[in-house]
Parts: structure tokens; sequence; C-alpha cells
């Protein structure tokens, strides 16, 4: 038990590590990578990107089930079944990439129709290009998701996020010098292709070799089939939702306004991505304990568990969700460029909404485990074609700033309002008791708002060395108040244990 707890503790540093690490790279690499590009291609890249991505849906959510019938046969320590589930599972995603790869050769012969008039004959020579590549690169990622499922459910967290690690400082190497001579946008993905092969291959390898991971493909068990098809329907659901939520206003841009506002609202959404993973990082390894919580049905530690971590995400993203509102927009213009500062307000009605949702994402683990995500399913299905619905109207009127309002109204809808109350009344989680919790933060926003405020009023940003300083003091403010008036005592063990182990050692060794 001692191991496995070590491993959470690992995966969930080494996640933020990583985090870090991705965007230290990001924050050097991403305004090369601008403007070796340039926005007109940038934006092509991001239309061709999210379409691409509507065939990630074909998955159909099987990962999920997989760490589903893993962990009930785990328990019943059947090596047999075992090795049955993952033979179906590898037979099942070799198939649907072999049908990733039919589905992308159609898209691609009709990139024309797709995209509309809004692009010319060489930006749709290069989209079918790329097109191509980002399928064969999706087609070949399916397999693996089975690999990636069975390091996720042996909890080997430390191994998963190292690997992450290498793939983060590795891209910029592999892309950047296909970009500086000249293979522009088509160099960028086959780089990106070839480094996403080579971190398949390794996870396979270790599965196999380190893990023992056995295959079976005598017995396909049909009955399971069924049982995990009727299971993984709403989570094929939800990621459909995902797509057009988070995919389909970039393609909308570009039937209306082409590329140039496609890639103004990408870099928005690429922002938006980075605060989606912040808070994932942290709930995705609790997914294990999760399901064995759901199994010894204890709701009330369910609770506890589910407001822990909310409390946790909800202090680091408020101080990055904060920062951006007053630091966001001459941090676009520096890093991006001022050609790209209509991202400020898109990226602040993307990433506020979804806030709520990203505080409470352990819960959606929760659902699945207890098989009630049927309902969070259907709610966001209907959500998402109002989404679709106000976005095609305010897109024209209103250009990326009138798609990221649809997006954020149907976030509010969804997850302020209707999750909250199911989450109460049907799956046994006591919301009243966590945003009793959560609101418990607000003294300690007081100082960092009006800190903002202040500086905002009277400095010029604009300059690199202004703006990191007082980017620091704001920080160090929000820290400083968020310790005294904010944190409990778990919260601050998290943070201050580390540290008297740290100091402690060095004061041995001295």
């Amino acid at each position: 038990m001692k191991v496995k707890v070590n491993q959470l503790k690992a995966g969930a540093m080494l996640s933020y590590i990583s985090m870090g690490l991705g965007y230290l790279v990001s924050i050097i690499y991403t305004p090369i990578m601008l403007r070796l590009l340039g926005q007109s291609e940038y934006g092509l890249y991001n239309l061709v990107a999210s379409v691409v991505s509507y065939l990630g849906v074909l998955n159909f959510g099987f990962g999920s089930a997989y760490m589903r019938y893993y962990s009930r046969y785990k328990v019943q320590d059947d090596r047999e079944k075992i090795a049955t589930l993952n033979g179906m599972f590898l037979i099942i995603f070799s198939v649907i990439g072999l049908i990733a790869v039919i589905a992308g050769t159609v898209l691609a012969m009709n990139t024309e129709v797709i995209f509309g008039s809004e692009l010319n004959s060489t930006e749709l020579s290069i989209a079918k290009i790329i097109m191509m590549i980002l399928v064969i690169n999706l087609a070949i990622s399916f397999p693996n998701i089975v690999f990636s499922s069975h390091i996720t459910a042996n909890e080997k967290f430390v191994f998963q996020k190292l690997v992450q690690m290498i793939k983060i400082v590795a891209n910029p190497f592999v892309v950047l010098p296909l970009l500086i001579m000249g293979y522009g946008s088509v160099g960028m993905v086959i780089a990106t292709t070839m480094l996403n092969i080579s971190i398949e291959i390794i996870n396979a390898v270790y599965c196999i070799n380190k893990l023992k991971m056995k295959f079976s493909f005598r017995d396909f068990d049909f009955k399971l089939m069924r049982e995990m098809t009727v299971f993984s329907s709403f989570i094929f659901i939800n990621l459909l939702i995902d797509q057009i939520n988070w995919n389909v206003d970039k393609f909308i841009l570009g039937r209306f306004h082409g590329t140039v506002s496609v890639a103004i609202y990408g870099l928005a959404a690429q922002l938006n991505t980075y605060y989606l993973t912040i808070s994932t990082a942290i709930s995705g390894v609790f997914t294990p304990r999760v399901h064995r919580l759901v199994a010894s049905e204890n709701n009330n530690e369910l609770t506890k568990l589910f407001t822990r971590i909310g409390r946790v995400q909800f202090i680091i993203l408020s101080l990055i969700s904060s920062g951006l509102i007053f630091f966001g927009r001459p941090f676009i213009n520096m890093w991006a460029g001022e050609n790209y500062d209509g991202s400020y307000p898109i990226v602040l009605l993307l990433i506020i909404p979804v806030t709520i949702p990203l505080i409470q994402n352990i819960g959606i683990e929760i659902q699945r485990a207890k098989n009630m995500h049927q309902f969070r399913s259907w709610v966001y299905f209907f959500i998402a074609l109002g989404n679709l619905g106000l976005t095609i109207p305010l897109t024209k009127m209103y250009g990326g700033v009138g798609a990221a309002i649809g997006t954020a109204a149907s976030l509010i809808i969804g997850n302020g309002f209707l999750m909250n109350w199911y989450n109460h009344v049907k799956v046994g989680l006591d919301m009243k008791f966590f945003w009793k919790q959560i609101l418990n933060f607000v003294p300690a926003l007081i100082a960092p708002i009006i800190t903002g405020v202040i500086i905002n009023n009277l400095f010029n940003l604009n300059r690199i060395f202004i703006f990191t300083g007082f980017i620091c003091i704001y920080i160090l403010i929000f820290a400083v108040s968020m310790w005294i008036f904010g944190m409990n005592r778990y919260e601050k063990d998290l943070i201050g244990k580390p540290i008297k182990k740290v100091l402690n050692r060095l004061i041995r060794r001295i």
C-alpha cells in the first residue's frame, strides 16, 4: 500500500513539474513557432486540427471502460480475464484506427466542401496534406490507449509523467529545425507524428516487458463487449460534446471569417487547454482510489475526497485566472504579438466559466465509477446543441468573441447549475458542504484583487521588466493572503512538509 501512496504523491508532483516544464517550453517555443509559421498558416493548422479531432470520438470512451473492468478483474486476481480484456481492447482500438484512416481520407478528399470559400487554393492544398498526416497520427494513437490505460490502472504514474516530460522537452527540438528550413505546418505535423509514435512504442514496451502485460485473442467476450458498449455510450456522448464545445468554434470561424480569425481564437484556445490540464493533473492520479471508494459505498469519504481535491484545484486555478485577468493582455501582446490582442477577451470568456467544472472534475470519475454518468451526458448533449445554435449567429456578428460567448453560456448553465444539483441529489455528494468550503476562500482573494486593480490603473505593463516584477509581487501577495486567510491545515501541509524535509536534509548535510 505504501508504494501506491508514493506513486500517487510522486505522480501528482511530477504532473505539476511536467506542466511547469511544458509551460516554460511553450513560453519559449510558441512565439518562435507563431512567427515562423505566420498568422494565416497557424490558423490553417488550427482549423484542420479542429476537424480531425472529431475523429477522436471514435474511441467511443472505451478507455474509461477499460479502467472499470480492469479494476474489477484485478480485485478478483483473474489473470485470464485481464488477458482477454487486453486482447479485446487491442482488437477494438486497431479496428477503430482503421476506420479513422478511411474516414479521414474521405474528409481530405473533400476539403473544398468542408472549409468553404474563405480558403484559397494554396491553403486548401496544404490543408489536405496536414489532414492526412494528422489522421495517420490519430489512427496510430488508438491502439496505444490500451497501453496508456494499463499504465494508469496499475498506478505507474512516475513512469507515465517522466515519459510525458521527455515528450514536452523533445517536441521543440524536432519541430523547430523543420520550421526554420521552411517546411511550415506540414513539417510541424510530420515531426509531431514521429515523436508521438516513438512515445507510443515506449509505452507498449514498458507494459509488455515491465508490467508483464498479457494478451489473449482466443475468447472474444461478446457479452462483456455489449456491457462495455452500454457503459461507454454515454462517455462517447461526453466526448462528442467536448468536441462541440472546444472545436466547433474554430470550424465555424474558418467558414465565416477565414484563417486569421481562427488563429486568434486558436491561441486563446491553446491557453485554455493549458488551464484545463492544470486541473486534471491532480484529479487524474486519484481515479483508481475513486473506484475503490465507490466499491466500498462510502459517500462520506467520497465527498471529503471530492472537496479536498476541489479546494486544492481552486487555489491553483484562482491564481492563474485572476492573474490572467490582470496581466493577460500585456502577456499576449508581448508573447504572441500585437496582432493576437483579440485573443485576450476570448480566453477570459473561456477560462472563467470553465473553472466551475474544473474544480469538480473528480466528480465525473465518481459518476462513471457509480455508472451514473448518463444524466450528465444527456444534459451536456442538449446544452452543446444550444451552444452550437448560439455560436453560429454570434460568430457571424462578433467573430471569435461571439463564438466564445456561446461556449461560456453552455458551461455556466450545464456545470454551474444542473450538474451541481445532480451531484447533490442523485450521486450522493454533499454539494452544500463543497461550496461552503470553496466560499471560505473569498477573504483570501480580496487583497490580490485590490493589488491587481491598483497595478493595472497606475502602471504600464507593456515593458517586460515592469511586467515581470509586478507578476512576482502579485503572486507573493496572493500566496501570503491565501496562506493566512484561505488554506486549511491539510493544504498548508502539502506545501510545508516537503519544504521542511528539504530544509532538514540541507541542515544535516551542513
